[in-house]
């Protein structure tokens, strides 16, 4: 049965709240799941919660009475809030009822193509910021197809709240991890036999016109200064995304959703060959 928490006071309460903050989920290695929708996610990819907060309204009917059922069943600790006390504590501005605490993955460097196919490709983030950019590239990456992100130093956490709805249960289906900085990222990439593709406005290649079926790490930089000189540097191709106009650049997810469909659309075509 859940426990009742009357107070901000409860220190369970305390250490979820804290969870907010990255220096926290860093040190944890936990981050918050919010709303049904992504508590279902979780469960079904056997990402199991460690702990789950209710809105005291929550779990009396239909799915919602399942979603608590399945928790209490594997064993995640339950605790129940008065609605004003809950919708307090909660980032989301229309809340479900529903917040847990998961673990995360791991997302060691050393792990990154445990399981991978040969010719499968990676998307490698250098230094993102924008949280909305990071959920939505997760979200298109698992669409299509693309089951591993690399993460460079300095991008925005992608446990964070933000992040993680954004991603909308994609983050369950991605393997991730981290490299410290370019020369670690391109060693494992071309030891792995993955061809590096950076993006760049100044490249003379068009992204349509270079080959990046298969086996291609393409590397999305920082939304307002782009890929580090590093990758621009030492990447075996550079790619540019036509645009016409006045406009100088992409949004980092609508540049990285264009360059993981155009890899998609030449796989597909090699496969009806």
């Amino acid at each position: 049965m859940p426990r009742e928490i009357t107070s901000a006071q409860n220190e369970k309460l305390k250490d979820f709240s804290k969870l907010y903050r990255r220096k926290y989920r860093e040190r944890t290695g936990q981050y918050i799941i919010e709303g049904i929708h992504l508590v279902e996610e979780a469960l079904k990819n056997d990402a199991k919660p460690v702990s789950a907060f209710l809105r005291g309204d929550f779990g009396r009917c239909g799915e919602e009475k399942k979603l608590v059922k399945r928790l209490e069943e594997i064993g995640t600790e339950l605790f129940t809030l008065p609605a004003a006390l809950f919708d307090r504590i909660v980032a989301t501005e229309t809340p479900q009822g529903i917040a847990a605490v998961s673990s995360q993955p791991d997302c060691e460097v050393g792990h990154f193509f445990d399981g991978a196919a040969p010719d499968d490709n990676v998307i490698v983030l250098d230094r993102l910021q924008d949280p909305g950019n990071l959920g939505t590239i997760i979200r298109t990456a698992d669409a299509a197809g693309f089951r591993r992100i690399l993460i460079m130093k300095g991008t925005a956490d992608i446990f964070a709240p933000k992040t993680v709805r954004a991603a909308a249960g994609s983050l369950y289906r991605v393997r991730f991890a981290y490299a410290d900085d370019p020369a670690q990222a391109l060693e494992l990439l071309k030891r792995h036999g993955k061809k590096t593709v950076c993006t760049s406005p100044r490249a003379e290649t068009v992204c349509f016109g270079a080959d990046i079926a298969a086996s291609s790490a393409l590397i999305i930089g920082n939304e307002a200064r782009g890929a580090c000189e590093a990758f621009l540097r030492e990447s075996d191709l550079l790619v540019s995304i036509p645009m016409e106009g006045t406009v100088e650049s992409l949004n980092a997810s609508a540049a990285a959703s264009i360059l993981m469909y155009e890899s998609v659309r030449q796989h597909l075509i090699l496969n009806k060959q």
